[in-house]
Order: C-alpha cells, then sequence, then structure tokens
C-alpha cells in the first residue's frame, strides 16, 4: 500500500505546485502564452467534472462533487489495500492522488485549476491539469492489467 500511498503524494503535491505557479505567477492577470504550435498554457476553471460536465455556477457542486470525490477515493483506498501488483498499485496511487488534487482545488478555490491546452486543426481539447493527467495514466494504468496480465483470469 505503501508505494500506492507515495505515488498519491508525490501526485497532489505536484499538482498543487503547479497550480500555485500558474495562478499566483504565471496567469496574473489571466492570458494566453503560446507555448508551441499545438500547445498553450491557459487560465481555465473547471466547477464541473470531466470534460467541463455540469460546469455550471451551482452552489451545490462544490458539496455535491466533494462526497462523490471522497466516496470514490474510499473505494480505491480499498482496492489499493487488496492490489496484488506493483501497476494496479502505481495506477490506484496515481487516481487518489489525481482525484485528491482536485478536491483540494475545489474545496480551497471553488473551482478546479485547469491550465493545459492542447489543440489542432481548430480544435481544442478541454483544458486540463497535473492532476486530471495523473487520473488518465491510472485509468489507462488498470484498464492494461485488467486486459493483459496473466494468470487467473478476471
Amino acid at each position: 500500500m505503501r508505494l500506492g500511498l507515495l505515488l498519491a503524494g508525490l501526485v497532489i503535491g505536484f499538482d498543487q505546485l503547479s497550480k500555485w505557479w500558474i495562478i499566483t505567477r504565471v496567469m496574473n492577470p489571466p492570458h494566453v502564452i503560446e507555448i508551441a504550435p499545438f500547445f498553450n498554457l491557459v487560465m481555465a476553471w473547471n466547477r464541473g467534472v470531466s470534460f467541463g460536465l455540469f460546469n455550471q455556477a451551482s452552489e451545490w457542486n462544490v458539496p455535491i462533487l466533494a462526497v462523490v470525490t471522497l466516496g470514490i477515493v474510499v473505494a480505491l483506498m480499498f482496492w489499493l489495500r487488496k492490489a496484488e501488483t506493483k501497476w494496479v498499485r502505481m495506477a490506484l496511487g496515481l487516481v487518489i492522488g489525481g482525484a485528491l488534487g482536485n478536491l483540494t482545488d475545489r474545496l480551497r478555490l471553488g473551482a478546479v485549476a485547469d491550465f493545459l491546452d492542447f489543440h489542432a486543426f481548430g480544435w481544442h481539447w478541454p483544458a486540463f491539469n497535473v492532476a486530471d493527467s495523473a487520473i488518465s495514466v491510472g485509468a489507462v494504468l488498470l484498464i492494461a492489467d485488467s486486459l493483459f496480465r496473466k494468470g487467473e483470469s478476471h
């Protein structure tokens, strides 16, 4: 369980540090910084969930999404405790750390700070952050483990 918790802590730390830097130093005032023809730094506030779903200014977003997030993290912690492989422990650590990083924003700032903006041919992927990246990588690792792990059938 230590590996997963260590990785979760690293994700939370790096996520919060990157958001602090973006909010206080880079995007003060908010503007678009073109890094490459396909990548910008922007300042976006997500009050909803993935891909901006439910991104309205409802007073219920923070408490409802905080409770849902905590419920998911508790379930993932039980799974982490029983995880049999290093890859699953790492994947769960990434997802837990990402969820807690975004939860920290929600509780502290009322919304999740997103700032990484990839685009091509006039199409923009929704802005995201380090926590979102950790959740995505963790989910891909869990799917890969489920599909390709040798041994007992799942």
